[in-house]
């Protein structure tokens, strides 16, 4: 635990350092009337190619090639002097050109996306751990669906020793809808407490038209629809850890195509 925390001080102190040494040549090349674009060019472009590599590395996790934490580390430092050796290569926010503005517009999506991934990594798992139900990604479907089978076969047993179809009829107007698929998204997302309150003020004004032993059977279906509510929560987590990659990985890629492409039409209009 201790190699892990220090892990990202030491690369980060090494990216400061190769920035540093960057704008010291940089300066001097500048004083000197001479143009340092190839040095920060090349140095940027040998960046933006590691920083990819760590995409293969995922892809190859079966292979004993490094911790995938401190493949991590890496990559996030590389960005952070990646942003910095774009200063210092453009010397501009915004070139002129459509092809310069879309290579530099491709770079600022792809750095953005990145740091959006970095938070969202530090915070939601977190989050995720405090849920109180653990459930894979893939199985959330599955695990809806047999929620939902549960709830409609605690209905039919309801009905059945009752002889009252209050509750059932309830389900089907109400909280048939919020069994079907996964709810409230945005408000798991932000930590709001907008499905909690749309289950009271669902659940519990019927209670009053229940005898007695028709509540025993609304508070185990109350127990299955909180229970759907944290699988709601962890679908909307994990949906967005798993989506911002489909954003990301695609700027990250055509960047990496547009650069290979700058570099050539550097180097054939330099002969």
């Amino acid at each position: 635990m201790t190699v892990r925390l220090r892990r990202g001080p030491l690369c980060l102190s090494l990216a400061v350092l190769v920035l540093a040494a960057a704008a010291i040549v940089v300066w001097r090349s500048r004083l000197a009337l001479s143009e340092p674009t190839e040095i920060t060019g090349y140095t940027l472009f040998t960046i933006i190619f590691g920083m990819a590599l760590f995409n293969m590395r995922k892809r190859l996790s079966m292979l004993p090639l490094g911790n995938a934490s401190t493949w991590r580390t890496v990559h996030v430092t590389s960005g952070l002097l990646a942003i910095g050796l774009y200063v210092l290569h453009v010397g501009e926010l915004w070139p002129l050109g459509l092809y310069q503005r879309t290579l530099v517009g491709l770079f600022y999506l792809t750095a953005f996306t990145g740091m959006l991934g970095y938070l969202l990594e530090g915070t939601l798992p977190r989050r995720l751990t405090q849920n109180g139900v653990e459930v894979i990604y893939e199985r959330i479907p599955a695990e809806l669906a047999e929620l939902r089978e549960q709830a409609e076969e605690l209905l039919v047993q309801c009905t059945h020793q009752t002889g009252s179809d209050t509750l059932a009829r309830h389900y089907a107007e109400t909280l048939e809808w919020y069994f079907r698929r996964p709810r409230f998204f945005f408000s798991h997302l932000v930590g709001a407490r907008r499905g909690e309150q749309w289950l009271r003020d669902s659940l519990w004004p019927v209670a009053r038209f229940l005898d007695e032993s028709e509540r025993g059977f609304l508070e185990s279906l109350i127990g299955l629809a909180e229970v759907k509510s944290k699988i709601d929560f962890s679908w909307a987590l994990q949906s967005i850890l798993k989506w911002w990659l489909f954003v990301h990985v695609p700027f990250a890629t055509m960047l990496l195509v547009l650069a290979v492409w700058h570099l050539l039409l550097v180097n054939v209009y330099a002969l």
